[in-house]
């Protein structure tokens, strides 16, 4: 955790350098969007680093072995069950926005 009280203080430029961006942006998001004070943990913009590293990884693996991947009609139990999840998120989505 950051605090400049406790003399435990980055500058932007500083924090971009340790963190990168996209790490910044993750631990950002997660230090609270309530009206307390926002709390920045260095943890957590480390496990984003990691979590966008696993994530770059495993885009790479799908690339790399596209032509091993299901293909054709998205007709099965599976995929209609996904279909209408997502069909449903989006009406929730709709109709939270709608408000």
């Amino acid at each position: 955790q950051m605090s400049k009280s406790t003399g435990n203080f980055l500058t932007l430029t500083q924090a971009v350098d340790k963190f990168s961006a996209d790490g910044m942006r993750l631990a950002l998001a997660d230090a609270g969007d309530t009206v307390e004070d926002a709390n920045f943990v260095e943890a957590m913009a480390d496990a984003g680093i990691l979590r966008l590293y696993t994530w770059v990884e495993w885009v790479k693996e799908m690339i790399a072995n596209r032509d091993s991947l299901r293909s054709g009609p998205a007709n099965t139990f599976n995929d209609r069950v996904f279909a209408s999840e997502m069909s449903a998120g989006i009406v929730k989505t709709d109709q939270n926005y709608e408000k």
